[in-house]
């Protein structure tokens, strides 16, 4: 049997397994993590754990408790959903270089710079990747940021 062939099946099997499994009513290695004070049925999970993954939710530039959108400008808002992160970090057992990848949503490309600066200050050395994309809009009105991050998991 040829290696391409080997790891062809390898790979099916791969991602069989784990639908297999779900479909059964389980989700392996899955740990959902959500605030002490979150309404019971809400739509999102600040954090969820896979093997040895955390996935972030997006983060938007709100201050806790409904606090509205943190003054400031994309400054202010970047530092808040910096902020936001860390806290479902925190949730998980994480901390803000256990960050492997972001993904910034900015309704202003002129908006770039100002939040590189605010950035650099949650990592300040060896800087997760990143993608930073512009949108229209995003879900909060007068938002103009989201982050979302992936995370490797603590032992």
């Amino acid at each position: 049997m040829s290696l391409c062939r080997l790891v062809a099946m390898a790979l099916a099997a791969a991602l069989i397994a784990p639908a297999a499994a779900h479909a059964q009513g389980g989700a392996p290695n899955k740990q959902v993590y959500t605030a002490p004070n979150a309404r019971p049925g809400g739509v999102l999970s600040p954090a969820v754990r896979v093997g040895d993954v955390l996935f972030l939710s997006g983060a938007l530039g709100t201050k806790p408790g409904g606090g509205g959108l943190a003054e400031g400008g994309i400054q202010g808002q970047t530092r808040q959903a910096l902020e936001n992160l860390k806290g479902s970090l925190a949730l998980a057992g994480g901390q803000m270089e256990d960050i492997s990848k972001c993904t910034v949503f900015l309704t202003d490309v002129k908006d770039f710079q100002a939040m590189n600066g605010v950035y650099r200050e949650f990592f300040p050395a060896n800087p997760p990747a990143r993608t930073t994309v512009v949108v229209a809009a995003l879900v909060v009105e007068g938002a103009v940021i989201e982050i979302e991050c992936m995370a490797a998991a603590r032992k």
